[in-house]
């Protein structure tokens, strides 16, 4: 069975159990509240499921996200579910602190930012956020994860708001553009990401998951346009995510490289680009 430094307490089924409890007052989906704890959604479910203790960090994050005492999901504490304090953070404590290590991480670059730095922006102690994130590396896939949710999120708002797949393709392109504050930060974030993907196992196991998943998402809408007859018949749908995947990372590059109002100039011509490819070669005449 895997342990991933499990607590001492009760027993794993119990905890799994007051687990289950937590996420079914949350009212939210499995995979929404392993979002909303920072947790990788395949850990929560074989944590569920009994073939994997819950580490103290994540029970502490469950603990802060269903408002309940750490105690009580451990067994260590009186059966009464406790209320824990609620934190001014929207969303609790932990996603305000890993809120902060993407605004950090973009402003100064990973290996730059230090849990004093994080505990500083977040108004409280390095022991805080070592109880939710006891080392950088956990704190690293977190920022990493919530990245990949907020992105997934709001592609998948913006597809559902669109009438054909071009329409869907052009929704993509400009949440891809880097043109607002928050798209320029989340850029920087996945610019520092890729040098550390290289390095860090786990990050680079996350990195190519965003990939896969970006680019599935981009040739199904390619599949979907050919069906449509919006996009030309020939077109290969993973050979027009792959090459569009690459237009997109380079021409972000140098948009995050020019500051000021060039920036937005850059970012207009990333789009006319990224629009231009599309025209000639996705879709139909």
């Amino acid at each position: 069975m895997e342990t991933d430094d499990a607590p001492e307490g009760a027993p794993a089924a119990d905890t799994a159990a007051r687990v289950r409890e937590v996420i079914a007052d949350a009212g939210v989906s499995q995979r929404e509240f392993a979002r909303r704890v920072v947790m990788d959604p395949s850990k929560l479910s074989r944590s569920l499921s009994g073939t994997r203790r819950f580490t103290a960090a994540e029970l502490a994050r469950i603990a802060d996200e269903g408002r309940v005492d750490a105690g009580w999901l451990l067994g260590t504490r009186p059966a009464e579910k406790a209320s824990a304090p609620v934190t001014a953070a929207e969303g609790g404590r932990p996603l305000q602190i890993v809120r902060e290590t993407v605004r950090l991480i973009a402003e100064h670059g990973f290996h730059a930012v230090r849990v004093a730095d994080i505990a500083r922006a977040c108004a409280t102690s390095s022991a805080a956020i070592h109880y939710h994130f006891p080392g950088r590396a956990e704190l690293l896939e977190a920022a990493v994860r919530w990245c990949m949710d907020e992105d997934t999120a709001h592609r998948a708002a913006r597809l559902a708001e669109a009438d054909d797949a071009a329409a869907e393709l052009r929704r993509l392109i400009a949440l891809q553009t880097p043109r607002t504050a928050q798209q320029r930060r989340q850029w920087a974030v996945w610019l520092d990401l890729w040098a550390e993907a290289a390095r860090s196992t786990a990050v680079g196991r996350l990195h190519s998951e965003y990939y896969r998943q970006w680019r599935e998402t981009v040739a199904d809408v390619v599949r979907r346009g050919v069906g449509q007859g919006v996009f030309r018949a020939d077109v290969d749908p993973r050979a027009a995510a792959l090459t569009l995947t690459a237009l997109i990372d380079g021409l972000a590059t140098h948009v995050l490289s020019v500051s000021g109002p060039p920036a937005d100039a850059a970012a207009d011509a990333m789009h006319a680009a990224l629009t231009a490819h599309v025209t000639h070669t996705i879709l139909a005449a």
